[in-house]
């Protein structure tokens, strides 16, 4: 499969926006496994099972623990779903002006040929930004998604390695870029690119609670360049 990167073209606006949203959700199952496979959590999970069990038997006890289980998928569902939500409203509505319109910005597509059709295989924004204090001009990476058929094939490296040239031809310092801890695979390729670890936090589009239950850390990297 012979993928080329490129910039964005207003065509491709509504397969980017499908496969930004596929490519987010695909998170919400293993955020709910690791969640679930927390110590804490089976531990809540066999303590409300038993409390329900001994004060009705084995309905009340499936119903306890059923949604105590329900609980925290919907906290996963809605801390990948809830992004998707806010972030189809406002920069994915329109790539064009967002990441085009100013050139220290910049949206990069992943692009093959299936069937004598133009397909994006993958994605990843840049935007310049101005660091407080020191004055010093970065880029930050966004929206970073490789399709699942193009998975285990190189893209991701080379779609964040054109980010990164970027961002050296615009002069920036730095890149940096933010990802969750449980997107393991993405955070080892940052790794390798180089990237380092400067900050963790658990803000996000949803509330914290929602948050705070996903056992979800959002972690901060950064590349000098």
């Amino acid at each position: 499969m012979h993928v080329v990167i490129r910039r964005f073209r207003t065509t491709d606006g509504d397969a980017i926006r499908a496969l930004f949203r596929d490519g987010i959700q695909e998170h919400i199952n293993p955020s709910f496994t690791h969640a679930m496979l927390q110590p804490l959590y089976l531990g809540l999970t066999l303590f409300l099972s038993a409390g329900g069990f001994l004060m009705g038997g084995w309905v009340v006890a499936a119903c306890t623990g059923g949604a105590w289980l329900g609980l925290v998928y919907y906290c996963c569902h809605e801390l990948y779903a809830g992004f998707v939500r806010e972030r189809l409203r406002t920069d994915m509505q329109d790539i064009q002006s967002s990441y085009l319109s100013d050139a220290d910005n910049c949206f990069f597509v992943a692009d093959t040929e299936v069937n004598g059709r133009s397909e994006c295989m993958g994605m990843v924004a840049v935007t310049g930004k101005t660091e407080a204090g020191s004055g010093q001009r970065y880029g930050e990476l966004f929206r970073m998604i490789v399709s699942s058929a193009s998975r285990r094939t190189g893209l991701g490296t080379r779609l964040a390695q054109t980010a990164v040239d970027f961002c050296k031809e615009r002069g920036f310092s730095k890149v940096v870029l933010e990802t969750s801890s449980t997107q393991t695979s993405a955070v080892a390729l940052y790794n390798k690119m180089g990237f380092t670890l400067t900050h963790t936090h658990t803000t996000t589009e949803s509330p914290h609670w929602v948050t705070s239950l996903t056992r979800v850390i959002i972690l901060r990297m950064e590349k000098t360049l």
